[in-house]
C-alpha cells in the first residue's frame, strides 16, 4: 500500500505565506505612491569666500615690519637686481597667489598675481619657487624672480 507523504496543511501554510507576502507588497507600494510628495528641502547656503590678509601672509613667509622713517636705498643699475622673491604662495588649480617680494633693499611686501609692483611691473604669474613680472597682465614676461636655494 502507498501512503500520502505530503500533507495537506503544509501546502496550505505555504499558500497562505505567500499570500501575504504580496499583500504587504501591495499596501507598501500604495502607501509609498498615494504619500504627497516631499516639500521643497533647505535652501543650501554657500560659506563666504575666504579673503587672505596680505599682512598676516607677510609675516607667515617671514617679512620684516616695514620701518616708518626707512632711508631708501640707493637706486641699483640693473632692473632685476632691484627685486628680490622672498616667499611664494601659488594656488595650483587656480592660478592665483601671492609674493613676498623685495623692492630696492626695503622690506618685503605681498602681491596678489595681478597686482602693480612698481610702475609699469605687473605680478603675472607664480611657480613654485618662481615669479613672473611684466608691463601688464596679459603681455609676455620681461622679468623672472627665483627663490634663492635654502640652505
Amino acid at each position: 500500500m502507498v501512503t500520502n507523504t505530503y500533507s495537506k496543511w503544509g501546502v496550505r501554510l505555504g499558500t497562505l505565506a505567500l499570500w501575504a507576502a504580496a499583500g504587504a507588497s501591495v499596501v507598501f507600494w500604495g502607501l509609498r505612491l498615494s504619500a504627497p510628495a516631499a516639500g521643497p528641502g533647505a535652501p543650501v547656503v554657500l560659506p563666504a569666500s575666504v579673503v587672505p590678509d596680505a599682512q598676516a601672509l607677510a609675516r607667515l613667509l617671514g617679512a620684516a615690519p616695514e620701518a616708518p622713517g626707512a632711508a631708501p636705498a640707493a637706486p641699483v643699475a640693473s632692473l632685476a637686481s632691484r627685486f628680490a622673491l622672498i616667499g611664494v604662495l601659488s594656488g595650483r588649480s587656480s592660478g592665483g597667489g601671492a609674493a613676498l617680494i623685495a623692492v630696492d633693499g626695503k622690506p618685503a611686501k605681498p602681491f596678489r598675481v595681478g597686482a602693480a609692483v612698481e610702475e609699469g611691473l605687473v605680478l603675472q604669474a607664480l611657480g613654485p619657487r618662481q615669479a613672473q613680472l611684466g608691463p601688464d597682465a596679459a603681455g609676455p614676461a620681461t622679468l623672472t624672480l627665483d627663490m634663492p636655494l635654502q640652505r
